[in-house]
């Protein structure tokens, strides 16, 4: 059971952390900018519905995708810490929050400009902002770590969803979030959580090289 508890702990944190369920609040308040709240409501609950579809699918056939091309997880969880690791330097200099307000503002001009703009639940909230390359490379290197135990990898799941219910609900009080927590706040969370991830992320490629070399 401790076990299991840490690797459900870990997990959370790394999903947390990847995922940032405060930084995306200002980024949908201004991609929502123009809707009702009923409109807010279903497109978060959308957004997160199609981002759980897309990572379980990840979780489950991940690593017998990675197999099937000739790619070994030791490989992988180099590959995957070193982009986690260009992830986490661009949360702790605030170049991801940067490029994530970018596309928010350049989709709600043109959604007040009156051009016709593609539901936001799925395209960028869904992917890539929730279910984008650091999540699911979280989740293939979490759930391949654990191949050998299906209880570990229930854990996982179940730190995912978690993760994920916790986006919601962020989304949901998106107003009442941006308006408490305000934008200093919030940098500050997010360059916290830029150093967890960064130490997470060279983590995974010390334990690749470690099982590339068999150390």
């Amino acid at each position: 059971m401790p076990e299991l508890l840490s690797t459900f702990a870990t997990a959370l944190v790394a999903f947390l952390v990847i995922i940032d369920p405060l930084g995306l609040v200002p980024i949908f308040i201004a991609l929502t900018r123009n809707a009702d709240p009923e409109q807010r409501q279903r497109m978060a609950l959308k957004a997160v519905v199609v981002a759980a579809c897309v990572l379980v699918a990840f979780a489950l056939v991940g690593e017998n995708l990675l197999r099937s091309i000739g790619i070994g997880i030791p490989a992988f969880r180099i590959a995957g810490g070193i982009l986690l690791l260009l992830v986490a330097l661009e949360m702790v200099f605030e170049r991801r929050t940067q490029r994530r307000e970018n596309t928010a503002d350049h989709l709600a001009d043109e959604r007040m400009e009156g051009q016709p703009v593609a539901d936001i639940s799925v395209f960028p909230m869904a992917v890539p902002l929730l279910a984008g390359p650091g999540a699911i490379t979280t989740v293939i290197l979490h759930m391949g770590s654990r191949a050998d135990s299906w209880p570990h990898q229930a854990a996982v799941m179940a730190a995912l969803l978690v993760t994920l219910l916790v986006v919601a609900i962020s989304l949901f009080l998106a107003s009442r979030l941006g308006r408490f927590l305000g934008p200093t706040l919030i940098s500050v969370f997010s360059r916290l959580l830029g150093l967890l991830l960064s130490a997470l992320a060279v983590q995974f490629i010390i334990d690749g090289i470690k099982r590339a070399f068999g150390i």
